[in-house]
């Protein structure tokens, strides 16, 4: 057990619901492909033709056996490729994220290793950490870069994930239950989203308050 200090703007600020949820949208449109696609009748190839006489057959007018009511027809008001994508501000993105991992230190579910290293995949020693951690629902390990060999140690664990620390997202933080994070991780996120101009954004606001 012991200490680290960590800047206030990283592990210190105020639960913002409403950023969190248009983060968390954003990113969910962001992950749409959106390339379901239908053809109308103008598309479907034949049909050219009209199938029956327009009268004295008895049976109803039709123009076309590529009409939507046909089988094999066009599709009316069908899905066609579009993008989903949400544009969302830097500052807003990188808010959501510092108010979530104020969150995790509040609500006691954040873990800092002073580091985990491996000299060889091995499943179990990673199975035997996170059981001295009391990790045992949906956990995400957050390392300084991507290092393959807690990669290979967590990947036949379920509800285990890894992350290197520039890729931390909204969406990954919502769906554990145990951030587990080591020093150099924190630093990482900290020079990230807590460095000097995320300073001086939250020193305007706290003068524009003052004011």
């Amino acid at each position: 057990m012991g200490t680290l200090d960590v800047s206030d703007l990283l592990f210190g600020v105020p639960m913002n619901t409403s950023v969190v949820h248009q983060a968390m949208v954003s990113q969910r449109a962001n992950a749409r492909q959106g390339t379901s696609s239908t053809k109308t009748r103008g598309m479907v190839s034949g049909g050219g033709i009209k199938p029956r006489p327009q009268k004295h057959s008895g049976r109803s007018r039709q123009g076309s056996i590529r009409a939507p009511q046909w089988r094999h027809g066009g599709i009316v008001f069908g899905p066609s490729p579009r993008s989903y994508r949400q544009r969302l501000p830097k500052k807003m993105r990188r808010l959501a994220i510092r108010c979530l991992l104020s969150e995790k230190v509040r609500e006691d579910r954040l873990t800092v290793l002073q580091a985990l290293e491996f000299p060889q995949p091995k499943t179990k020693e990673m199975q035997r950490i996170l059981a001295a951690l009391g990790a045992t629902s949906k956990v995400l390990l957050v390392t300084p870069q991507k290092d393959e060999a807690v990669v290979m140690s967590a990947r036949g664990l379920q509800k285990v994930k890894t992350l290197p620390a520039p890729n931390l997202s909204v969406l990954d933080i919502l769906d554990c239950d145990r951030l587990v994070m080591t020093v150099d991780a924190v630093r990482v996120i900290e020079a990230l989203w807590a460095g000097p101009a995320e300073s001086a954004v939250a020193d305007d606001a706290k003068t524009g308050e003052e004011a």
